[in-house]
């Protein structure tokens, strides 16, 4: 069974994988802060390129079906097509299936032990709530 079964567009499933390192970034932005004009990606990319660049990838991103745009007078606002949760579990699927063959138990071991940092008591409760909720659901 391929790891992006489920109820994801195949269009979706197949241009999450298709994402340059800077249209990565991009996403990232528009997802953070929700809409963000061209200009306001232009200044928090690192390392930015020249703003006419920046502009091509927003065309692209929405050729793909990434972003869209609305026009606020001469501006082009961009906000995210796909919801953030429908982007969260896509991107964690494919993270499951490339890295941890899988294995979601593989992945959130390796997600709690990788932190730098202890869980806070209200972390714990809340993986614990989840776990429970999981198991009365039979999954």
């Amino acid at each position: 069974m391929s790891p992006f079964s489920g109820p994801f567009p195949p269009s979706l499933l197949a241009s999450s994988t298709q994402l340059s390192r800077r249209e990565r970034q991009i996403m990232d932005l528009v997802y953070r802060h929700g809409h963000l004009t061209a200009s306001e990606i232009h200044e928090h990319l690192p390392e930015a390129p020249v703003a006419a660049a920046v502009r091509t990838m927003l065309r692209i991103l929405e050729e793909k079906g990434h972003l869209r745009h609305e026009k606020d007078g001469p501006r082009h606002v961009y906000y995210p097509v796909t919801p953030r949760s429908v982007a969260q579990r896509t991107a964690v699927r494919h993270l499951v299936g490339t890295f941890f063959q899988g294995s979601r138990a593989a992945a959130v071991a390796a997600l709690l032990e990788e932190s730098d940092r202890p869980l806070s008591a209200d972390e714990r409760e809340q993986i614990a709530s989840a776990v429970r909720r999981l198991r009365d659901e039979g999954k």
